[in-house]
């Protein structure tokens, strides 16, 4: 998993993703004027033992391109650590910087886009180019259950998967897959981004139920 890590710290395949990642950790915000951000692509995290893989999008401009941890700094962090918190998947319910003494137990987060993307939206170029890390990382990890955070991840997935035909994306939606490691779940839950819980699509409640059924699958 280091070497994975290391190989997307410093993959500059992508120009316009590059180009991004370096204008915003030069420009900044500023609240953030003091920080010396990462710039770079960024690892997954989490227990290389893991079971539960949480997929996501792409990191943040100023939340994992600034602090260099998938999902760490900014507002859907703030949702997804708290979520797996409560479900026993992490030490604490919050995620601040790379150094605040989070751990997660038994989950692994990540993302199919290693890098920020302008307006977080990557280009299917982009997307596939980026492709081989995750492959990597689920090569290596014992998944038992896969959450998918929105359409984007779900899509990546049935793909890995091989999954035909794919069903329709929903909240809550479980596809039952087959893994070298044997029978797993891909479990789909709307993404925490701030246009799904600032406007009520997705609730604390509705995350703790995914988080709760992926806590019953893992012992399955």
């Amino acid at each position: 998993m280091l070497a994975i890590a290391s190989d997307v710290a410093e993959c500059r395949i992508c120009p316009r993703l590059v180009e991004w990642r370096e204008q915003v950790a030069e420009e900044k915000r500023a609240a953030y004027a003091d920080w010396d951000y990462w710039g770079r692509g960024v690892p997954g995290f989490g227990d290389p033992s893991a079971r539960l893989i949480v997929i996501g999008l792409a990191p943040a401009a100023h939340g994992a391109n600034r602090t260099g941890r998938m999902f760490t700094g900014d507002r859907s962090g703030d949702w997804l650590y708290r979520g797996l918190y409560r479900a026993g998947f992490a030490n604490q319910p919050e995620s601040v910087t790379i150094d605040d003494g989070l751990e997660l137990n038994d989950a692994f987060v990540t993302s199919p886009v290693k890098c920020a993307p302008p307006a977080n939206k990557p280009t299917t170029t982009e997307r596939d180019a980026c492709r081989p890390f995750l492959d990597r990382e689920l090569e290596v990890l014992n998944g038992r259950v896969f959450v998918a955070l929105g359409g984007f991840a779900y899509q990546g997935l049935c793909s890995y998967f091989g999954v035909r035909p794919r069903p329709t994306f929903g909240h809550g939606v479980e596809v039952e897959i087959d893994t070298v490691n044997g029978p797993a779940t891909i479990l789909c839950s709307y993404h925490v981004s701030q246009q799904n819980t600032f406007t009520g699509r997705l609730t604390e409640e509705m995350l703790d139920a995914v988080f709760s059924r992926a806590a019953e699958l893992v012992v399955r």
